[in-house]
């Protein structure tokens, strides 16, 4: 699996890439590295491509409750995912889009303004360059337990199915880079590739512990590990609906490379935070901090 680098590590190629420390908690807070995604311009196709559009102001339902009050800022189509990426260590806009391949830049940037307005979060401008990056205030950060418990609900009563409108690589991938176990890891560097099939897609996971990187295009280095998968077998590993053990025995899910890198893979391959009973101990109050 090992060749020569193509290139120095200086002349990189251009790559949609993103670099945080990961979390081994629900929804943990991620610290970005030094090396920052570019701002306000994802570079995802689905994120390019067309995408909702805003129709209409936040709902307003006339009631003194303060569920109906809640909700006009909670519910609104798009915001408890954009609270989902906030919780997670996403900060800037293109990170943000990337893990919501499927919203439009226009109502991005008014769901975000609104979530401002009602003084959810915070805009600060970027140290350097153009743009802002978002951030959660004390009354964002108590949505946290909510949305982890909105996640479990949904994860518990909301199917174990995955229609193929739901399955993208790109957002899984998005997933299994935060969840990555880095401690599990002890080289300097390990590269990943993940090899999707129907359509062919690559993707790479260059992880230097604490960081994690994903990349989109071959950045020249060796490959310890190579994964070829379908998405919705991938998926439903992550999702813990699936043992990877069955992928494997299935054929849905090979792996390739180094003799001391594949037995490795199941231990730094973090599954989703609902996965293996993490949904049950969320709705008991077990997992709550």
């Amino acid at each position: 699996m090992r060749r020569p680098s193509r290139r120095r590590r200086g002349a990189r190629a251009r790559i949609e890439s993103a670099y945080f420390r990961t979390s081994l908690v629900p929804f943990g807070r991620l610290e970005q590295s030094t090396c920052d995604a570019r701002a306000e311009r994802p570079k995802n196709e689905l994120a390019r491509s067309g995408g909702e559009t805003l129709t209409g102001h936040m709902s307003h339902y006339a009631q003194f409750c303060p569920v109906s009050r809640g909700a006009e800022i909670f519910a609104e189509r798009w915001t408890p995912l954009i609270l989902r990426e906030l919780l997670n260590g996403s900060h800037r806009f293109s990170e943000i889009q990337l893990g919501l391949p499927r919203i439009s830049r226009n109502l991005l940037t008014q769901r975000l303004s609104a979530l401002a307005s009602s003084g959810v979060i915070e805009r600060r401008p970027l140290d350097r360059g153009r743009g802002y990056s978002y951030h959660l205030t004390p009354a964002g950060e108590e949505l946290r337990p909510v949305v982890e418990g909105l996640g479990a609900w949904g994860y518990r009563w909301g199917g174990a199915d995955l229609p193929s409108a739901q399955l993208d690589p790109v957002l899984l991938m998005w997933f299994i880079r935060r969840r990555v176990q880095v401690k599990a890891l002890h080289r300097a560097r390990t590269v990943v590739r993940f090899d999707f099939r129907r359509p062919r897609r690559s993707f790479w996971l260059r992880i230097e512990p604490p960081v994690v990187d994903l990349c989109f295009t071959d950045e020249g280095f060796d490959v310890e590990l190579a994964v070829d998968a379908d998405v919705a077998s991938l998926t439903a590993v992550w999702l813990g609906r699936q043992r990877l053990a069955e992928a494997i025995a299935a054929g849905s899910i090979r792996l390739e490379g180094d003799e001391d890198a594949r037995p490795l893979f199941g231990r730094w391959f973090g599954l989703s935070p609902f996965a293996d009973g993490g949904a049950e101990r969320i709705l008991t109050g077990a997992g709550r901090r």
